[in-house]
């Protein structure tokens, strides 16, 4: 039948999955979730951290392949989006602003997940909460099974959800487990390999199974895969804190054991906590203000961009090539980002970062007669792309490091749910004819990233190579 089901009638057999799926996930939830909160009280309680000397051992290795694989597998299903559009659309019959709502649903549903999974991961722990997100990315993996376009907006926003939760948790747990002289460098490296790598298997994926299985068969794959994640979860730790604070020393003991953590006295608190407090306020405005206008780079010019192009008088072909041959230095760049950030300044790294992507907004608004010469178009777009990519790598891992451990999930998930709402703003726009062009967006942009590169300047601390501990105090 050519995987053709839109119209097909839902059978009893059907429904009573559905059923049980909506029974199975909140059982499964409930089974998780550990009946005693942990009390985060400030000062409370002893520190653990592994020493800066701590070499990096199996366990760690071991810990950074899964969650990096989480990644790839979390960033896999939003990405696979620009992927079943056009099949979805050629199925369901649907005009291009009705499946425009598809996008919209799941972007929406990825900056709610954001906020959702940070402050779980804050309640209940890290560990939790990554299963949790994984078990609700395998339960929407149904979408791809669905009959009817309504179906596929639920679950789709659903599976945005979980796929949100995800990218927060994950550099909340790796900055409280990794050594401080490992850390920087592997938060930056993890982060950005999963993102990378999330697209590159969605496009790979694509390019193997859509042709011959349709395009729902890029919904299906996130069953077996979450499930592969699963079944790997015995390798991802909680955080020590959490298992001190719910008093299960045997695993405490072990992850000692494994990870190098030992029990350190709590670092005293700065004399003017008033005025720390206050700092520390002006950065978590700087770092929202900084994801945000990244969000509107990411999702508004850069999504648009090729249209931009193609109005400007370049071929469909061309377009898409100057896009391409910029998007081939996101892995490096990642790469580069990691070295910077953990060999030379994790601050200055972020501020360098937000000036490249503001040069590249600055190049936007040069005329379009002289933007019109294809060099310069290229560098001007190559600097957008590179200073984007530079930029989301590294400002994650600094939110992680900068907050105290009783809101450091909620705090970056805050960060990434702003860096999200680019999309949602954007699709709206779209809905009410508001196509951004790439002159129209830098002048909306400059100010808002400049205030940022400022502001970090002003309230941003130095985390390279800083002890947790230190860095809790001051926080």
């Amino acid at each position: 039948m050519g995987n053709h089901l839109s119209g097909m009638p839902m059978d009893g057999w059907m429904y009573m999955g559905m059923a049980l799926i909506g029974i199975g996930v909140p059982a499964a939830i409930f089974g998780a979730l550990p009946k005693k909160r942990p009390d985060h009280r400030p000062g409370a309680g002893a520190a653990f951290e592994a020493p800066d000397d701590t070499p990096l051992t199996r366990s760690h290795a071991a810990v950074l392949l899964v969650l990096t694989l989480g990644l790839i597998i979390d960033t896999m299903k939003p990405a696979t989006l620009g992927f079943v559009l056009p099949g979805m659309r050629g199925e369901y019959g649907l005009a291009k602003s009705t499946v425009a709502l598809l996008p919209f649903v799941a972007l929406t549903g990825t900056t709610v997940g954001s906020f959702l999974w940070g402050w779980l991961a804050d309640i209940y722990g890290r560990r939790v909460s990554i299963l949790l997100s994984t078990i609700l990315f395998v339960s929407t993996s149904i979408c791809g099974a669905m009959p009817s376009y309504s179906w596929n907006l639920v679950m789709c926003f659903l599976m945005g959800c979980s796929a949100g939760g995800m990218l927060p948790v994950v550099y909340t747990l790796l900055a409280e487990i990794m050594p401080p002289r490992h850390r920087s460098w592997v938060l930056v490296l993890v982060g950005g390999t999963g993102l990378v790598g999330g697209y590159l298997a969605a496009s790979g994926a694509a390019h193997l199974f859509e042709p011959l299985f349709g395009w729902r068969s890029l919904w299906l794959q996130g069953f077996p895969t979450g499930l592969l994640l699963l079944a790997m979860a015995r390798w991802i730790p909680e955080s020590p804190r959490f298992l001190m604070e719910r008093g299960m020393n045997a695993e405490l003991a072990d992850m000692a054991l494994k990870f190098g953590i030992v029990r350190r006295a709590p670092q005293a608190a700065p004399a003017d906590a008033g005025s720390a407090a206050a700092h520390h306020r002006e950065l978590t405005i700087a770092l929202v203000i900084t994801a945000l206008s990244w969000s509107f780079v990411n999702f508004g010019l850069l999504l648009w961009l090729p249209s931009d192009l193609q109005d400007r008088g370049f071929s469909a072909e061309i377009a898409s090539g100057i896009i391409a041959s910029s998007a081939l230095v996101a892995l490096p760049t990642i790469m580069i980002a990691a070295f910077l950030y953990s060999r030379w300044s994790s601050k200055r790294t972020l501020i360098g970062t937000v000036l490249l992507t503001l040069a590249g907004l600055a190049g936007a608004l040069l005329p379009a007669p002289t933007l019109a010469w294809p060099p310069l178009l290229i560098a001007v777009i190559a600097l957008l792309v590179v200073g984007a990519n530079g930029l989301i790598a590294v400002l994650l891992p600094y939110a992680a490091e900068n907050y105290a451990l009783r809101v450091r999930g909620r705090a970056t998930g805050l960060i990434a749910g702003s860096s999200k709402f680019g999309g949602v703003a954007v699709q709206l726009g779209a809905f009410a004819g508001l196509i951004p062009t790439m002159g129209g967006a830098a002048v909306a942009l400059i100010i808002p990233m400049t205030l940022s590169a400022v502001l970090i300047g002003r309230s941003g601390r130095e985390t390279r190579g800083r002890s947790l501990r230190e860095l809790e105090a001051e926080a």
